[in-house]
C-alpha cells in the first residue's frame, strides 16, 4: 500500500482501487484507522485522541491532494507524495 505522507510517528496510505468512500488508511504507534477524506472523521479504528485531531486537520488542509490521489488509485495510477503536518 502506497505511502502518501508521514508526520509526528502518522503514516497514511491509499489503497488502489480501495472501496468507496474515498478514505486513507492511518497507523499510529499500535493504532490503526479509516478515515473519510471528506471529513477527516475515524470511521473504523481507533487512533489516540491527540493522532485523530492531527489527521483530521491535515486531511481537511489537503483534501483535494487526498481526492486526487484518490481517483489515480481508483485507475491504478501513480500517487502522489503530500506533505506532512511536520512540513517534512
Amino acid at each position: 500500500m502506497p505511502v502518501l505522507s508521514i508526520f509526528f510517528g502518522i503514516v497514511v496510505r491509499m489503497w488502489h482501487d480501495d472501496h468507496a468512500p474515498p478514505h486513507i488508511h492511518v497507523q499510529y504507534q499500535g493504532f490503526e484507522a479509516l478515515v473519510h477524506i471528506e471529513d477527516g472523521v475515524v470511521y473504523k479504528g481507533r487512533l489516540p485522541r491527540k493522532a485523530a485531531s492531527l489527521v483530521k486537520e491535515w486531511c481537511l488542509n489537503h483534501q483535494n491532494e487526498l481526492l486526487i490521489n484518490w481517483e489515480k488509485a481508483q485507475n491504478y495510477e501513480p500517487l502522489e507524495h503530500i506533505q506532512g503536518a511536520d512540513y517534512d
